[in-house]
């Protein structure tokens, strides 16, 4: 989580004579980069479930971290979403650029990840939206009792089925987040079923096709759809897709703005026509960045936007250049382009 790829070896441990394994890097190709840097501090915590299971989740401190200052916190919610969440390093979902931008990170190992037995493992399929989601309020419910979280600063983000988590939280969360950003992720369960080029997969972890009504596990998953729970969306967010993702279509954030604007919540959308499932291309990782911390440092970071939280649905502060506000009050749509 503090550093890019490198090559390792390791010497398994052996019980028999009470040996450790150990590890010794190999390859050092980025450590005059490293040196120049403070990264923030990683933390290992283990929590207790709803349903009283051991789930670890990591927190990742900005550097210089003061525990008598409240900091902005974020959920992070991983892709996959069988993907473990480990040691991972990438231009853009990076948690030490978010710690670094004075944030902290909030990263649980939530039901479906692999790495902690096969039960946990397959938990995920075909509850979408059930215990997983549990465990991912658990662990900022948890961490937000912290004193030095701020608790009326918390943000939602997440790309994949951790889009989709996003986008189905925005209906359940009850107050807890200010802001959300989903990414490449699943907001019609049913159309993404048909969408898909990987319909193995849709159908094994969805459990069937929607118009199976005998099914009890497909019609489970399909009425968990994130669109289905639209009428009690009420905090910003912004979704970001690339139209040559064909694991999960680019139709799905743009519904998934249209219906924020349709209920007059804060929105913007972002959408890279050279990119797929990733975003690969350096400058496009660098927009992405940029839009993604803009976004957050608008409603969790008040001081920056002039000194108080910017209020909804009585009023806003200035949009984006280009960007229309949101409909206030409700009725009143945005003057046309132009």
């Amino acid at each position: 989580m503090s550093q890019a790829d490198e090559i390792y070896i390791v010497a398994p441990g052996t019980a028999a004579k009470n040996q450790a394994a150990t590890s010794r890097q190999l390859t050092h190709e980025n450590q005059h980069i490293y040196d120049q840097l403070e990264m923030g501090r990683v933390e290992e915590r283990w929590i207790k479930t709803t349903d009283q299971k051991d789930m670890l989740v990591w927190v990742i401190y900005p550097p210089q971290f003061d525990p008598k200052k409240k900091y902005p916190t974020l959920l992070y919610c991983e892709g996959g979403p069988q993907s473990p969440l480990s040691q991972f390093w990438s231009f853009r979902w990076n948690f030490q650029i978010m710690a670094a931008n004075d944030y902290i990170v909030v990263a649980p190992c939530r039901r479906g990840m692999p790495g902690f037995g096969t039960e946990w493992n397959e938990a995920i399929s075909g509850d979408y939206g059930g215990q997983c989601m549990k465990d991912y309020l658990t662990a900022i419910d948890e961490v937000a009792k912290e004193p030095f979280v701020d608790k009326d600063h918390l943000g939602c983000v997440g790309a994949s089925f951790g889009g989709f988590s996003v986008y189905w939280l925005a209906g359940h969360h009850e107050g807890r987040f200010k802001a959300f950003i989903a990414h490449d992720g699943i907001f019609n369960m049913e159309m993404q079923y048909l969408e898909t080029e990987e319909k193995w997969f849709a159908n094994w972890d969805m459990g069937g096709a929607y118009w199976a009504k005998e099914n009890e596990t497909a019609q489970r998953t399909f009425a968990n759809s994130p669109h289905r729970f639209v009428d009690r969306w009420d905090t910003p967010i912004l979704c970001i897709h690339g139209e040559k993702d064909y694991r999960i279509l680019a139709n799905q954030a743009m519904a998934a703005f249209d219906a924020a604007q349709l209920r007059g919540i804060p929105s913007r959308l972002l959408i890279f026509p050279d990119e797929n499932h990733w975003v690969l291309r350096p400058q496009n990782g660098v927009l992405w960045q940029r839009t993604f911390f803009a976004w957050l440092d608008r409603w969790l970071k008040p001081a920056k936007a002039g000194g108080h939280t910017p209020p909804y649905p009585g009023g806003h502060t200035p949009p984006y250049p280009g960007e229309h506000a949101p409909p206030y009050p409700r009725g009143h749509t945005p003057p046309a382009s132009g």
